[in-house]
């Protein structure tokens, strides 16, 4: 069976990702639109950069004008956020992605998205692997792709110009272009360097770019933007005095930051900082989203400034949902994925770097300046984070242990309350959390600690990670 996880569906090259499925998938989601009447509205595809990619989104184009549903190829190797801003602009009922993200080269997968950009939520994939399983075992119809050319099922369309223009109609291209910043770009041999140096040269930004070449290994490092596989750029920020140096994920809706001090920030940092600009400097109003495994420093944030954060479990289509009901302004997660208000109802790294470059021009002063603000007002929080890898077996018994028996170690601060909406959390009266939840997007078990310091994040992390065994 095809599974929808927090991030889509994802599977190895040649193990579950194969063009049968590939095209069960995209066969059940054509009957889905005809039963509720979309099928004339057409369809939008897009692809990144991995390992049959583009071959895929032809798979599903086939299945597609075999339904006599037209199928729109976006024809260039293209950001998540792209995708889902082509679905959102022609007012498309679903599109999909060919992705699998920030995981390993050896996965590929599918992000299915609905009306207005957004992805899939977990009513519309409940009832759209329902199709899958009626479906499975029955000839798959296509039509070959040259052919669904030639009749104009498929069409072949490059919306990156007017995505590249909405960005920049919504930041400030003048105060930008008056300060003459230096940036070090890191795509991660993804896909955001078009959009991303175009919008960075236009606003008059001095750029470099590393790890820009078409690599379907990506370098032999995980396309995920963090301390570890970002010692590159890092090297790059110090020897040439940059201002900013950015990284994206794979697909580009993940950001990774190095700041004037060539110190990694952390993606719950980055949240933070456009949170607190957008209040403080450009006079916003509004709520924070985040997921359950995000920083609580948002919510002393919203708190000061009388506004709200919401809290929902992990998976973007939640955050996106929250913010559409409650009209916040920011959502965001501690994995590097964020949206603000106005753009896209989605991740979108590109448009969050182009923020953060305004965020050093408006304001005049470096992110080290920034942080040291918001630090000094609201405080430290740190937090420890920790993967493990389990048997299934050893994942029964943990499952057991914490959300059927609900049992928890001897922990040495006094608990405020537990919740399993996702996962098990455990909330303490000193404002810090601890959290394990199986990963939606890979066979991991995650720990996440936010405390005061660092020292005691860990010791309170490797606690639970010692009760459970692993």
């Amino acid at each position: 069976m095809i599974k929808f996880g927090t991030g889509g569906w994802r599977a190895i090259i040649g193990d579950e990702f194969t063009k049968a499925n590939v095209q069960l998938l995209t066969w059940a989601l054509a009957r889905k639109m005809k039963d509720e009447n979309a099928a004339d509205k057409g369809f939008i595809i897009g692809y990144d950069r991995r390992f049959l990619s583009e071959e895929a989104a032809h798979w599903a184009a086939e299945v597609m004008a075999a339904e006599n549903i037209r199928c729109d190829i976006i024809n260039r190797e293209s950001p998540t956020p792209l995708i889902m801003y082509a679905v959102s602009h022609a007012d498309m009922p679903y599109g999909m992605a060919v992705t699998a993200s920030h995981n390993p080269a050896i996965y590929n997968g599918i992000k299915v998205f609905m009306q207005g950009g957004r992805d899939a939520d977990e009513i519309m994939t409940q009832a759209f692997e329902g199709y899958i399983e009626q479906l499975e075992g029955q000839t798959v119809p296509a039509v070959p792709f040259a052919e669904g050319l030639a009749n104009g099922k498929i069409r072949l369309i490059d919306p990156m110009n007017e995505y590249v223009d909405s960005i920049l109609s919504a930041i400030d291209v003048d105060a930008i272009r008056a300060r003459g910043l230096k940036v070090a770009l890191d795509p991660m041999y993804g896909v955001s360097k078009t959009a991303l140096q175009t919008i960075l040269l236009t606003t008059r930004c001095d750029v470099d770019v590393i790890h820009e070449r078409h690599d379907t290994l990506f370098g032999g490092r995980l396309p995920a933007p963090n301390v570890k596989t970002l010692a590159g750029l890092m090297n790059y920020v110090e020897e040439h005095g940059c201002d900013i140096g950015i990284a994206t994920d794979g697909d580009a809706d993940r950001l990774g930051v190095i700041d004037d001090k060539v110190e990694f920030l952390h993606p719950n940092k980055i949240l933070v900082l456009l949170y607190y600009y957008l209040l403080k400097y450009k006079g916003w109003h509004g709520a924070a989203v985040r997921n359950i495994a995000t920083t609580h420093l948002l919510d002393k944030i919203a708190d000061s400034f009388n506004e709200r954060c919401y809290e929902v479990p992990v998976g973007f289509k939640y955050i996106s949902g929250k913010m559409v009901e409650t009209g916040a302004i920011i959502g965001g997660e501690s994995s590097g994925g964020l949206t603000v208000r106005g753009h896209i109802q989605g991740k979108d790294g590109i448009y969050a770097a182009a923020l953060l470059v305004e965020m050093i021009a408006k304001t005049g002063r470096p992110l080290s300046s920034l942080w040291q603000e918001i630090t000094d007002e609201y405080g430290h929080f740190e937090m420890a984070e920790k993967d493990f890898r389990f048997s299934e077996e050893k994942k029964a018994k943990i499952y057991t242990t914490l959300m059927e028996d609900k049992l928890l170690p001897e922990f040495p601060l006094i608990i405020d309350r537990v919740s399993y909406m996702d996962g098990c959390k455990v909330y303490f009266k000193n404002g810090g959390w601890v959290i394990a939840r199986f990963s939606g997007t890979e066979p991991l078990l995650r720990i996440f600690c936010e405390m005061p310091d660092m020292q005691q994040a860990d010791k309170i992390a490797t606690l639970l990670q010692n009760y459970l065994g692993v």
